[in-house]
């Protein structure tokens, strides 16, 4: 049962929370940029050139996010310190749980401001380019990494953000082979670049019918979506571009005819492809879309190594290191081995609960950078 002393004490501890994180928001700041850009868009002429406009629409949108989190985080703060002065006058359950309530409510309104104010580099603003790839284990793993698409599409959706895939490559018999997804949204690139490594999940597989427990691997990577803002120059005489038959289950001709596309860029030898559209013409421009996701990221890895901390914070999270374990027998338990944060609801992460996860990752590469 609920007592008043203990919710007390949380409640008091994340009002010293929220004082202290709100003394370093600059509201005003943000609300008044962003009544300068909706006077901008206001003003005759402003749409005569629509493609110019959208890195101003991007950090409209950025700011509008913003600040309605700020004032989210604003209204839990009172809400909260509305029924903890009733709770003082009146210890009922009713008014117990609603201060439970609102007390969940206000943590995870600073969780989430937090993690806003870990976001300070200039492509964390950019929406994600994710890829999944299974590890040796045929259809155990391919169904793993099928499990973790399922997982980052309720993420998404949990941040109001947009998810396309771009590339789908199925499983022989269950899962998948490579995935390709657009996550499009405010900071979605600052927040799943918390996920790029290998995931090793553990289970009782579904696909052994002795009951075996089984260990399977997948690989993430996520890159930042190039935009306007970030100018990446792809020459024609540097790409090899290859035309192929469409593999996989298909219909109406996606798998019967020569549309599927594979780009090579040559000076760095990354090779990027796509096979999800009937037309050719679409495949190649989805490719070269992640192509330029793959060069800018590269061009970003470049940066990172000129400083050691953020050399370091690399090494930690490349292909081949396991950042995550997903256990689900002979025991539940989700452990990120980067930051030593776990949880023994397992259930709620494959359903997208990452916050926590993606918040001391957070904290953890700006001790590092800090460092």
């Amino acid at each position: 049962m609920l007592q008043y002393p203990e919710l007390k004490a949380r409640a008091t501890a994340l009002d010293a929370q929220f004082h202290d994180l709100w003394g370093r928001l600059d509201l005003s700041r943000h609300t008044e940029r962003l009544h300068e850009i909706e006077r901008l868009l206001a003003a005759p002429g402003a749409w005569d050139r629509p493609d110019a406009l959208t890195p101003v629409l991007r950090e409209k949108t950025q700011l509008e996010s913003t600040i309605a989190s700020w004032e989210a985080l604003r209204d839990a703060h009172t809400a909260m310190g509305e029924w903890l002065d009733l709770a003082t006058e009146e210890e009922t359950p009713e008014v117990l749980e609603a201060l439970n309530e609102a007390i969940e409510t206000l943590a995870g309104a600073l969780e989430s401001v937090q993690m806003r104010t870990l976001l300070g580099e200039p492509e964390d603003g950019a929406d994600a380019i994710l890829e999944i790839h299974p590890g040796a284990g045929g259809t155990e793993s391919q169904d793993w990494a099928e499990m973790l698409l399922r997982m980052y599409r309720r993420f998404a959706e949990r941040k109001g953000f947009r998810t396309e895939i771009m590339d789908f490559l199925p499983g022989d018999e269950a899962g998948i082979k490579s995935v390709t997804m657009q996550v499009s949204g405010p900071y979605a690139y600052g927040l799943l670049k918390a996920e790029k490594g290998t995931h090793r999940l553990i289970r009782i597989s579904p696909f052994d019918a002795s009951g075996r427990r089984h260990t399977s691997f997948a690989s993430v990577d996520v890159y930042p979506a190039a935009s306007d803002e970030i100018a990446i120059e792809i020459r024609e005489e540097d790409l090899r571009i290859d035309i192929f038959r469409s593999s996989g289950p298909g219909g109406q001709s996606v798998n019967t005819t020569d549309s599927a596309v594979r780009i090579t860029h040559l000076p760095t030898g990354i090779a990027v492809q796509c096979q999800n559209e009937k037309s050719q013409h679409k495949n190649k421009e989805t490719a070269l879309k992640v192509l330029k996701a793959r060069l800018l990221e590269l061009e970003l890895e470049k940066r990172a190594a000129e400083r050691q901390a953020e050399y370091a914070a690399k090494g930690a999270i490349a292909f081949g290191s396991q950042i995550r374990t997903y256990t689900l027998q002979p025991y539940r338990l989700v452990k990120d081995h980067r930051t030593g944060t776990e949880t023994s609801n397992v259930d709620a992460v494959l359903d997208g609960a990452l916050d926590s996860f993606i918040h001391a990752y957070l904290l953890h590469l700006h001790a590092q950078r800090a460092a």
